[in-house]
């Protein structure tokens, strides 16, 4: 089968791999309809983290069930979509809802395991891991875009407004207009704030976060937006601020236009050797920070519902195809910022 390797920094290729079997009986193998390249990617397609010549990677799919383990009660033919991390359903963290830290875990394309961007994948513990959607599904292109997005960007934004404490009524600021930027302003929308300030200077993609609710945009950055920020906040910052990008520059950024006994919501993939964070001025100021790598498979369900029900749509935040062969052209065209978020169809 095809699926994406990664060999060295901007070295992304599409090779023949082994096709994925059922090793466990809590396996199943899911040949993939729709993948797409996240922007942590990046950071690998950038020599920013590790990876070993020729290992596999993506971690965003859905598909069809092909084969099943003796023990998976999902049955082939069934359409599924995969959160970014398997899990086993059973361990404490689980339980809690935090199953990014299940023991038994692993995330797509870590080493030894199948990655999301090929024509299959092996799941393990296939039950607890993969979340089982309507079969009609399959053939509305819109609605599996939308879909996809459970995968990992609509939770992990999500989690990012859940971490930054917004209820109805709430004024939001959102740091980052990337993927998990956008859907963090949806997910704040679908939780009723009433006030969301989305911080971008890319105006094809502020025009989709005032698509998904943003009221503000403030196209400004560093001291500027603080600025910015705290005049449309009458000088106090907004209570609830969530920070989707993972640099020094914009967790700052985050402190600083958050409200004294306000919340950040971080879910920024962090990367380079400064963290932005004071924790003299969080003290002094009560700021709570809460999120971290967010735990998609717990949210599925209830975000699965309002996307059916038309509730939210983020098939907007995909905004180039392309099919499996293509996969390397995605990655240039993200890292030159000419893609926002590429879909991959297979």
């Amino acid at each position: 089968m095809r699926a994406t390797v990664i060999h060295a920094p901007h070295d992304i290729r599409v090779a023949e791999v082994p096709d994925p079997t059922v090793r466990m009986s809590t396996d199943a193998v899911v040949r993939v309809l729709r993948a797409c390249i996240c922007g942590s990617d990046l950071w690998a397609y950038r020599g920013e983290s590790a990876r070993q010549p020729g290992q596999r990677i993506g971690h965003e799919f859905l598909g069809i069930v092909e084969e099943a383990g003796a023990d998976v009660r999902l049955r082939k033919g069934d359409l599924v979509v995969a959160p970014f991390v398997w899990s086993d359903g059973t361990c404490d963290f689980c339980a809690e809802g935090l199953t990014t830290s299940c023991p038994q875990g692993g995330f797509w394309g870590s080493v030894g395991s199948d990655g999301g961007q090929g024509e299959a994948v092996r799941v393990p513990f296939a039950d607890a891991t993969l979340v089982k959607l309507p079969a009609e599904a399959a053939g509305d292109d819109r609605l599996l875009t939308a879909l996809l997005a459970l995968s990992d960007v609509m939770g992990t934004g999500h989690h990012a407004a859940v971490g930054a404490g917004v209820k109805r009524g709430s004024t939001v600021a959102v740091v980052g207009d990337g993927a998990v930027g956008l859907c963090a302003v949806l997910a704040a929308k679908r939780l009723g704030a009433g006030r969301i300030i989305a911080l971008g200077r890319h105006q094809a993609r502020t025009d989709i976060a005032k698509l998904f609710g943003a009221t503000d945009v403030v196209a400004e950055r560093g001291e500027a937006a603080v600025d910015a920020v705290r005049e449309l906040t009458r000088g106090q910052g907004a209570r609830a601020v969530i920070e989707a990008v993972g640099t020094e520059q914009s967790m700052r950024t985050a402190v600083e236009i958050t409200r004294d006994g306000g919340a950040i919501g971080y879910v920024g993939v962090p990367h380079g050797s400064g963290t932005g964070l004071d924790l003299g001025v969080m003290f002094d100021r009560n700021i709570a920070l809460r999120g971290g790598v967010a735990p998609v498979r717990t949210y599925i369900p209830e975000l699965l519902a309002d996307i059916l029900n038309g509730t939210i749509d983020p098939s907007p935040v995909f905004d180039r195809t392309v099919g499996i062969e293509g996969v390397p052209d995605g990655y240039r065209a993200m890292d030159e910022r000419t893609a926002l978020k590429v879909l991959v169809t297979l």
